[in-house]
């Protein structure tokens, strides 16, 4: 389970994962820059001033750091993996395949419980089934600054 196979296979996968969605995230940047300017150039869809536009100008928002960081991020990402794998392989360094099986307890104890603790804080309701639903709000409140 950790050995040097394990720990290519997490060198691979993630610098073809990441490079994958370095190319997803620039394209998809550009798609939006390009929507705009494709309306407000060409005038297409009723040009400056639509609703489309004003989409198109949020959408310009959203993907000008998409494309602009997706690269810079994903390159820091690909060091520190390899930056990790040059830390672990001196402890994995001339063991069996199975002779530490139990570090790769370690990840999915906390996989585990991190996702105890999202649910517990997030997903778990503290309403019983029998309970009206929403926020309580007590009868003196004012509420006409609320409408």
């Amino acid at each position: 389970m950790i050995g040097a196979k394990a720990l290519t296979g997490l060198l691979a996968g993630s610098i073809i994962s990441g490079m994958m969605l370095a190319v997803s995230m620039s394209n998809s940047g550009g798609a939006w820059d390009n929507a705009k300017k494709y309306i407000e150039i060409e005038g297409a869809m009723g040009g400056k001033g639509t609703d489309i536009h004003k989409a198109c100008v949020v959408g310009d928002t959203v993907g000008d750091p998409y494309k602009d960081t997706s690269g810079p991020a994903l390159n820091i990402l690909i060091k520190l993996m390899s930056i990790i794998a040059l830390t672990i392989a001196p402890s994995i360094a001339g063991t069996d395949e199975w002779e530490l099986w139990y570090w790769g307890l370690i990840p999915l104890i906390v996989l585990i419980l991190g996702n105890y603790f999202v649910y517990r804080m997030y997903w778990k309701t503290t309403t019983k089934p029998g309970d009206a639903a929403g926020p309580i709000v007590s009868p003196s409140a004012n509420l006409s600054s609320v409408v």
